[in-house]
């Protein structure tokens, strides 16, 4: 008789135990948060300051990017070239890509180390990230360039929370403010402003400050960050983050104002978006994606369409 009522006991004890592993396994994947701010969000008016990501839709999905053999990493949009850049790792390169998603040009990078993300910064010059040594260089690029050496370039380091693999993933640029936004993927997650790199003057003294934001941080209900895209006409910044298939939305304050999902049934989306590398955005407002293993994406609101 004993041996036929253990199985009553245990299965209090088992639910208990499922309702333990499940309630860390949400907080790990941030769900409680981002369930709250979905709540939040459907109860209130919209808010006119918010860019609106939810309303944006799928116009090229998982689309190849030919004659790449490495994967690509981070995105940028060239308003002066029309075009956009993005960097491979393993054999590192800066690759031009039409809005189409075709290449365009190829560039070598000597000395880079391991380039994770690529910044628009002005008009033929742009800001690199080496994810393993926490540096940021600055590179000059014209029309006849085919290779950068990081040796001959520019260059900053950020020793901060060194050590790991987890560092520099993404770069967003404030060309007003003048403040460069660098994403640290994770452990911990953070985003820092870099004052005063890259220098537009040479011959100005070297003056970098480097801040960051704790509460802003500890807002983000996500779990890593992938790329940056800094709005130049609202001011906010856009954080992709590959592990929780999500953009968010941060106004000035750094409080998430709205999401855009990069999951299967979401914004047109056939299936989910494998591994999101990098998001841009160009003067009109359409967003650009890439995702390994070199996928390109495109949305566009319905008011562009």
């Amino acid at each position: 008789m004993h041996r036929f009522a253990r199985p009553k006991f245990l299965i209090p004890v088992l639910s208990v135990v499922l309702l333990i592993a499940l309630t860390v396994i949400a907080q790990y994947q941030r769900l409680f948060e981002r369930a709250w701010f979905n709540v939040h969000t459907l109860l209130q008016p919209v808010n006119p300051q918010s860019m609106g990501l939810d309303q944006y839709q799928v116009v090229t999905q998982a689309q190849v990017i030919d004659g790449l053999a490495d994967d690509v990493s981070a995105l940028t949009y060239d308003p002066v070239r029309k075009s956009l850049f993005t960097v491979t790792n393993k054999n590192s390169e800066l690759i031009e890509l039409s809005l189409d998603g075709k290449v365009l040009r190829r560039v070598a990078l000597v000395g880079f180390g391991d380039p994770e993300a690529v910044e628009f910064i002005s008009a033929d010059t742009y800001v690199v990230a080496d994810e393993s040594e926490q540096r940021l260089i600055k590179i000059h690029l014209e029309q006849d360039t085919v290779f950068v050496d990081a040796a001959d370039a520019e260059q900053v380091t950020i020793g901060v929370h060194m050590g790991t693999n987890k560092g520099f993933e993404g770069l967003a640029y404030d060309s007003r403010g003048k403040r460069l936004f660098v994403a640290k993927e994770r452990d911990p997650m953070l985003i820092y402003e870099v004052h005063g790199f890259p220098r537009f003057n040479p011959e100005e003294s070297y003056s970098v400050h480097v801040i960051n934001n704790p509460k802003r941080d500890a807002g983000m209900f996500v779990r890593d960050l992938s790329s940056l895209q800094y709005d130049e006409r609202s001011g906010h910044l856009l954080a992709l983050s590959d592990e929780s298939r999500l953009i968010l939305e941060l106004d000035v304050d750094g409080r998430p104002l709205s999401t855009m999902s990069l999951s299967k049934w979401h914004q047109g989306l056939q299936k989910n978006v494998p591994q999101a590398e990098g998001i841009a955005m160009d003067d009109d407002g359409t967003m650009y994606l890439v995702s390994e293993p070199n996928l390109f994406y495109v949305f566009k609101k319905p008011t562009q369409l």
